[in-house]
């Protein structure tokens, strides 16, 4: 039951990603939000079936499935399949490069997409790194925040396409530039545009000084939602305005702050 003494139900957030490695997923049943999506990190930390079936059968469950990934291959090996309820929607995604062998990350990604939406119609598509492929599908887009999603989801709109798209973000609720740092920083300092802004060398958390910690802390406003509830809250309105139908916050200070 939603509830705006919750600080996640003030920011107007519509779903929450959780990662097994960083947290107990079951905690998603403790947040105020129907839509719970469970990110890969690899098979050896993907949930067991019956946490699986709890949250599927407790909320509107969706598990980030990469199509590369011995276990999660339609057109090979898809024993993990077997592992999801039947209750849990997908979002099918290439697979980041650090949970995959050399082997899989060889493997074409068009033909298994396609594959898997035959299989799995309601899935969303990752569009990262194949944004072209992914917007193929008609599928549901699920967009990592960047500086460019607003002018891209005009774009989309624009241009007739009338699916659905999701925004996924790491979301940090504080004024606490340090604390943005900390919890963002790492992550954004990885995004292609930053990497190429930031000095060799530098810290990508609350240490960085000079430059880098002016990059830092823009990126940290263009790739993630960061700030009080109420900035958030303006930022997650803006999104929709230009086009998105859900937002998606990945809790980077872990799940407590969100349910302050």
């Amino acid at each position: 039951m939603l509830t705006s003494s919750h600080a996640i139900t003030r920011t107007g957030l519509d779903a929450v990603a959780l990662k097994p490695t960083e947290c107990n997923v079951r905690r998603a049943l403790e947040l105020p939000l129907d839509t719970v999506t469970i990110d890969y990190e690899g098979r050896e930390h993907l949930p067991d079936e019956e946490t699986l079936a709890e949250l599927a059968a407790e909320t509107t469950l969706r598990l980030t499935v990469p199509v590369r990934a011995d276990g999660f291959d339609p057109l090979g090996d898809d024993s993990l399949f077997d592992r999801l309820p039947d209750e849990a929607g997908q979002v099918l995604v290439a697979g980041h490069p650090a949970y995959l062998s050399d082997r899989e990350k060889s493997r074409a990604i068009a033909p298994r997409l396609g594959a898997a939406l035959e299989r799995t119609s309601d899935a969303w598509v990752g569009t990262e790194g194949v944004k072209r492929i992914a917007t193929a599908t008609g599928a549901t887009q699920f967009e990592l925040l960047s500086r460019s999603t607003d002018r891209e989801l005009r774009a989309l709109r624009a241009a007739g396409f009338e699916g659905t798209i999701a925004v996924y973000a790491p979301t940090a609720l504080t004024d606490e530039e340090d604390t943005i740092l900390d919890a963002v920083g790492e992550y954004v300092s990885r995004r292609n545009p930053v990497a190429r802004a930031l000095p060799d060398g530098a810290k990508a958390d609350a240490r960085a000084t000079g430059r880098a910690r002016d990059v830092l802390s823009a990126a940290s406003r263009d790739f993630a939602l960061v700030g009080s509830e109420d900035e958030v809250g303006e930022r997650v309105s803006e999104l929709k305005d230009a086009g998105a139908d859900v937002v998606v916050g990945y809790p980077a200070r872990g799940i407590d702050p969100f349910l302050g």
